[in-house]
């Protein structure tokens, strides 16, 4: 963590500031380990300042990286951003994607004419989407947590049993081993409702011969994990058979596909292009992954619009799937780290395909 605000430092120059507001609490987190939720860190040359209320002193005491200055602010935090920076003439950079219009108008109202604002886009998602060894660790403790307590669940049969009651049981159970939370609502999805990608559970009981798309992840220390596994409840029949191998060799060849230096457009491709040759392409219409980290969704996407390249250090799911409207869903999904030369698959739940009572 010591090393984040001097490589943050290192890109303001070719952003064009003098400083940075970091607004955005998730980037104030990465770049400080402040965990609370009113905060904001000023980065600059001449400057390395953390803000809070009176409500966190004390915790951003213990939190907060010692290379930071801390100041005690009004609960409206930009009341003391002038302060705060140094003198002269500035060019302040600020996280467009992350401050409201009213909030831009307020800062511009408090600052004087010597500090120009600058929208600097995505500086520090971008830093982010290249993990640390340390970060990888932490979304690997986070993955095989998630993977112990899905097991666990499968073991225990899914027929007869709500979709609501199986997310409560695998959510209950990553908490008991030590997540702070579900990293995203889980999916519990079976039959014709597993053909929606993002279905929530219902109280609705599952049945002999189908297909049941489970998609959990557990958050621990902060970082996330992602999985979805498709599981039979019972024998399920020749064409889910047949659909189910189909994704899984998407899948395979989109994890074949990805390694640093290879454009998230064309390792979508590997994935889509199978699935397409099989006549079922308009059944696949979400991207082949997107970055894990701190957010359940961050940078790079893998996908057919991406404009991203995949760095050695990214965390992303590769995770293609077929949804039949009426029918069935299908997802294989794992998470993987990019290296050199390929990656490194973090999950270690099987991919054949699960039949359970």
């Amino acid at each position: 963590m010591r090393a984040r605000p001097d490589r943050l430092l290192a890109l303001l120059t070719g952003a064009g500031v003098d400083a940075m507001l970091v607004s955005a609490l998730v980037n104030v987190r990465y770049l400080t380990g402040y965990t609370g939720s009113n905060g904001l860190a000023l980065i600059g040359a001449r400057t390395r300042t953390f803000i809070t209320d009176f409500r966190y002193v004390e915790q951003a005491a213990k939190e907060v990286h010692a290379s930071f200055a801390r100041v005690r602010a009004p609960v409206n935090l930009l009341e003391v951003i002038d302060d705060a920076l140094p003198a002269g003439e500035l060019r302040l950079g600020f996280e467009e994607a992350h401050v409201t219009v009213a909030q831009l108008r307020q800062l511009r109202e408090l600052l004087p004419e010597r500090v120009e604002l600058v929208a600097v886009g995505r500086l520090l998602e971008g830093l982010r989407a290249v993990k640390e060894p340390e970060e990888v660790q932490r979304i690997k403790a986070a993955t095989g947590l998630a993977d112990a307590a899905f097991e666990r669940l499968v073991r225990g049969g899914l027929i007869g049993r709500t979709e609501r009651e199986l997310a409560i049981e695998l959510e209950r159970d990553m908490r008991q081993r030590g997540a702070q939370r579900a990293s995203f609502e889980t999916i519990v999805a079976a039959g014709a409702h597993g053909a929606l990608p993002h279905a929530q559970p219902r109280d609705v009981e599952i049945r002999r011969g189908e297909l049941v798309v489970i998609d959990w992840g557990a958050e621990l220390d902060g970082y996330c994990s992602d999985c979805t596994r498709t599981v039979a409840a019972g024998e399920p029949g020749a064409d889910a058979r047949s659909a189910y191998e189909l994704v899984l060799e998407a899948q395979l060849a989109g994890l074949a596909a990805v390694k640093a230096g290879v454009s998230g457009r064309d390792a979508d491709a590997a994935a889509r292009d199978l699935i397409e040759a099989a006549g079922q392409g308009e059944h696949f219409g979400h991207g082949l992954g997107h970055g894990v980290g701190l957010e359940i969704h961050e940078g790079p996407r893998l996908s057919w619009s991406s404009e991203d390249d995949l760095d050695a250090g990214n965390v992303v799911t590769v995770e293609p799937g077929v949804y039949l409207p009426g029918r069935f869903g299908i997802r294989t999904e794992d998470l993987v780290v990019v290296r050199e030369g390929g990656c490194e698959v973090l999950t270690s739940v099987t991919k054949r395909l699960i039949v359970t009572d």
